[in-house]
């Protein structure tokens, strides 16, 4: 069994995005490689004005979204969570798929 950098196998992984989607407000991406799940309206809000990529569903259509992005993403491609945080905006962020956690059978597995 793999395990990624920060200690989950691909499985508790994939868990780990599909519990950030059942909290998560919107999904977004820039693009390119960095995928986001704001986790307030704050958050949210920001992401609608500032990226070019917003997406809004069911927790289930925002995963899909994220696979469907995630496919498209440079090899450099991460997934993170984010919740506002005035003190310390880099406190806010969260790890969900880090970079360079890949298999040949994807990080998104059925249960």
């Amino acid at each position: 069994m793999r395990v990624s950098p920060n200690g989950l196998t691909d499985k508790e992984v994939a868990d780990y995005v599909r519990s950030a989607c059942h909290r998560g407000k919107l999904v977004a991406w820039d693009g390119c490689h960095k995928i986001y799940v704001a986790l307030d309206d704050i958050e949210a809000r920001w992401f609608e004005e500032n990226y070019p990529n917003t997406f809004v569903g069911s927790p289930d259509d925002m995963v899909l979204k994220i696979v469907e992005w995630y496919d498209a993403s440079c090899p450099l491609r991460l997934v993170s969570g984010v919740r506002h945080n005035d003190d310390d905006p880099n406190a806010g962020f969260v790890d969900l798929i880090p970079q360079l956690f890949e298999d040949e059978d994807g990080w998104l597995v059925s249960s």
